[in-house]
């Protein structure tokens, strides 16, 4: 498997990522990095970073860390807490390693950091492998 290849596509392809501006900088076996920066356009009613965001950049890692064993996967449930609120300009890290793979299902964690470390949210993510290699 060609990982920088699989990370790529997988940046080219996620046009909902793409929306929200998050973006796969590293992928390797079982581990995957996702980054992001808050912008105004994220900020819900009470003018604080939807959960939304941190849940979907720490979806968006996990799932790359399910493709780098080369078959399609999906979200089947997650446990998440939200533990502080970023502001507007932060760089938010989502890094996602795999706990668990079994054949039909895998288990991650992933951790939403800031720039200085601070630990913004986490998750443990369930996926189910499904009978689809990756093409790329």
């Amino acid at each position: 498997m060609d990982y920088e290849q699989l990370r790529v596509f997988r940046n080219d392809n996620n046009t909902f990522g793409k929306r929200l501006g998050i973006y796969v900088e590293e992928l390797r076996p079982g581990y995957a990095r996702a980054v992001k920066t808050v912008t105004e356009e994220d900020l819900n009613p009470v003018q604080v970073p939807h959960g939304g965001i941190y849940f979907s950049l720490a979806d968006t890692a996990c799932g790359s860390a399910m493709a780098s064993y080369g078959t399609a996967a999906v979200t089947i449930n997650c446990s998440f807490s939200f533990l502080q609120s970023a502001g507007i300009g932060n760089r938010l890290t989502a890094e996602a390693r795999v706990l668990q793979a079994g054949k039909s299902i895998c288990v991650l964690e992933a951790r939403v950091t800031g720039e200085t470390g601070e630990l913004y949210a986490v998750g443990t993510f369930t996926f189910r492998r499904l009978d689809r290699r990756i093409e790329l």
